[in-house]
């Protein structure tokens, strides 16, 4: 593929847990007299989507057009997420407010560029809520021309199966990013996409590439799957399906920050398929915007221009 398809016609609904990121930059130029931890003297601060909106935002910034459907707490940090998401004209975020749970927030301390503490906030979404989601899927589903069940492991895909099942019944690509070692959970789905580390904890180790081979085979028919995709960090990312390996190896940059990339590989994969590409070429260009997104710093979006850019070099 030289030519990029046209995304502003593709669809994709995605469904999981959303989380704000907050960032607090400054320097340290101190330690505290009251413990011995540094000092930050906070001169700036972010608010950027993350989790599952962190993957509506990447689509967006694409060009498709993406519906997000979560759950946030009544409160302050989900109305600051709300807000960050409306800015995007062709994201459509539908997020139900439940009174009894805070909005996820992941606040990160930063002192020139270095990470020094990340603080989290979590609760997980009463049932009722998630009944009422589960039923806004049912509706938004026949709109969309691909599904992404972002699984952050926060509790907010606790019909997660049905999803599924619903999704390919309805003959749409499901795209699933998993947590935790159930993945039976997952079965059924079109494409997995684990890391390399998620992978290890549900597969077990390899020496070879082979054995890694192997294991990827059995996980995939295991869960009935189409296909599975390990991303492998500096090794690139490796498709597995039905008699084919196929191996993308990362392109040679400077590695600012690996939050998010995960985001940006499936919101790509998503998007590239709601476009009417093939396989093949929706991992290669989502390997392409992962080696792009891992340049920025926290969790950031690669637009269309940006990858077509990268792949005329």
């Amino acid at each position: 593929m030289n030519t990029l398809p046209s995304f502003e016609r593709a669809r994709v609904l995605v469904v999981g847990d959303v989380m704000l990121d907050r960032y607090w930059f400054g320097d340290v130029e101190r330690i505290s007299p009251e413990a011995p931890v540094p000092v930050l003297k906070v001169s700036r601060v972010e608010e950027r989507p993350g989790g599952a909106a962190n993957v509506a935002r990447n689509i967006a910034a694409l060009g498709a057009q993406c519906t997000l459907l979560s759950v946030v707490g009544a409160d302050e940090a989900g109305a600051c997420l709300e807000r960050l998401l409306n800015e995007y004209s062709n994201l459509t975020a539908l997020l139900h407010r439940d009174n009894s749970i805070s909005t996820i927030v992941k606040l990160r301390a930063i002192a020139r560029h270095q990470q020094l503490l990340r603080i989290d906030f979590e609760t997980s979404p009463s049932h009722e809520v998630l009944h009422a989601k589960l039923a806004d899927f049912h509706t938004q589903l026949p709109l969309a021309d691909v599904v992404i069940l972002s699984d952050y492991g926060k509790g907010g895909l606790m019909h997660i199966a049905e999803m599924i099942r619903s999704a390919r019944a309805a003959g749409k690509p499901v795209l699933v990013d998993p947590k935790g070692d159930d993945y039976q959970r997952y079965s059924g789905a079109t494409l997995l996409t684990p890391n390399r580390s998620e992978f290890r904890e549900v597969a077990g180790s390899w020496k070879t590439e082979a054995e890694l081979n192997a294991k990827a085979e059995k996980l995939r028919t295991e869960l009935q799957l189409d296909a599975l995709l390990v991303t492998r960090s500096e090794d690139g990312m490796s498709l597995y399906r039905a008699n084919e390996v196929l191996h993308e190896p990362t392109q040679t940059r400077e590695v600012f920050d690996v939050s998010g990339a995960g985001d940006t590989v499936i919101a790509t994969l998503a998007t590239m398929l709601a476009s009417g590409a093939d396989l093949r070429d929706a991992v290669r260009i989502a390997n392409c915007a992962a080696g792009i997104v891992v340049g920025k710093l926290g969790t950031a979006v690669v637009s269309r221009e940006e990858i077509i850019q990268d792949m005329g070099k």
